[in-house]
C-alpha cells in the first residue's frame, strides 16, 4: 500500500494506477515498504492501486491484484535498512511497476474493494504485530535485570539503585497493562467482529509501540555502551518498536480515530447527534 512519493498514512492517496485493458489489467507505480519482497521465497506480490480515480467514493477507487513476482515490467529499486538493520531475508523493498500486465482474473473479491480488504487484514495484523511487541519489551525486561544485578556502580549493585528498582518495576506495570488491553481487544474482535473492535484495536496500537520503546530504552540504559552495540540485541529491538509506530499507520492517525470514537459513543450516550467519519489507515 505505502508509496514514496505521498502520505500513505492516508491510503486513498494511492497513486499506483491499475488501468484495465481488455483482459489484462495494466499496473503502473512505485511502492515501498514491501515487506517480504526481498525474501527469496516471495513468489507473489499483493498490489494496491486505482482502478476507478473517479469513483464518487474515495474507498470505491483501490482494488488489490495479485502479481507474479517475475512479471516484466517489475523493477526492484533497493532495499531498504530500518535504522541501518537490513532485515534479511525478509527485507523491505521499494520496487517499481512499469506497464505490468495481469490478467482481470487476479483482481481480489473485485474492483473497488482494495479498501474493504485492507481494513479487513489491518485489524488482527495490529494485534500480531501487538502481541510481538509485547514479547520484544519482556525479553528487554529480562535482559535489564540481570545486568543490573550483575554490575556493581558507586559501590553496590544497579540493581539497589533507586532509579533502576523504580523502572523496572514501572516497565512491570506497563507491559502487564499493554497486555491486558491487547487480550481486550482480540476477545472482543473474536467475539464482536473487526469493525466493532476498531476503537480497542488502535489503543493498543498507539500503546504497545510506546511501551515497548520506553521499556528497550531503560534496558539500553541499564546496559551502558553495550546497549546500543549489537552484543545483546537492544538497539535492534528498538529500532524495530520505534518503526512499529509507523507502521501499519502512525500514532497521529490512530489517535485521531481513538478521539473520533469515542466523541461519537459520548454524544450517545448523552443522546445528541455527532457523526463519527472513522478513519482508515496504511502505513
Amino acid at each position: 500500500m505505502t508509496e514514496p512519493e505521498v502520505a500513505s498514512s492516508d491510503a486513498t492517496n494511492i497513486r499506483t494506477r491499475i488501468a484495465r485493458e481488455g483482459d489484462h489489467y495494466v499496473i503502473n507505480g512505485v511502492k515501498w515498504w514491501s515487506s517480504g519482497a526481498g525474501d527469496p521465497r516471495c513468489k507473489i506480490y499483493i498490489v494496491m492501486g486505482k482502478t476507478d480515480p473517479d469513483h464518487a467514493s474515495r474507498h470505491r477507487q483501490q482494488s488489490m491484484v495479485l502479481v507474479p513476482a517475475d512479471t516484466p515490467g517489475i523493477n526492484v529499486l533497493r532495499h531498504l535498512p530500518v535504522f541501518g538493520y537490513d532485515d534479511a531475508p525478509h527485507g523491505h523493498m521499494q520496487i517499481e511497476l512499469k506497464d505490468v500486465r495481469v490478467p482481470v482474473e487476479n483482481v481480489l473479491l473485485g474492483e473497488g474493494r482494495g479498501f474493504e480488504i485492507a481494513q479487513g487484514r489491518l485489524g488482527p495484523g495490529r494485534i500480531h504485530h501487538c502481541m510481538r511487541l509485547l514479547g520484544q519489551a519482556e525479553v528487554a525486561l529480562e535482559k535489564m535485570c540481570r545486568r543490573a544485578s550483575a554490575r556493581v556502580a558507586f559501590g553496590r549493585p544497579v540493581a539497589d539503585q533507586g532509579v533502576t528498582r523504580e523502572r523496572i518495576a514501572q516497565a512491570r506495570i506497563m507491559i502487564d497493562g499493554a497486555r491486558y488491553m491487547v487480550l481486550n481487544a482480540a476477545w472482543k474482535m473474536d467475539n464482536a467482529g473487526n469493525k466493532a473492535a476498531r476503537k480497542e484495536i488502535a489503543m493498543i496500537k498507539v500503546l504497545a509501540p510506546n511501551v515497548a520503546c520506553q521499556v528497550i530504552d531503560w534496558a539500553i540504559q541499564a546496559h551502558g555502551g553495550a546497549g546500543v552495540a549489537d552484543d545483546f540485541g537492544l538497539a535492534q529491538a528498538y529500532a524495530h518498536a520505534r518503526t512499529l509506530r509507523l507502521a501499519d499507520g502512525p500514532d497521529e492517525v490512530h489517535r485521531n480515530q481513538i478521539a473520533k470514537i469515542e466523541l461519537g459513543e459520548q454524544a450517545a450516550a448523552a443522546g445528541l447527534a455527532a457523526p463519527v467519519r472513522s478513519l482508515a489507515v496504511g502505513q
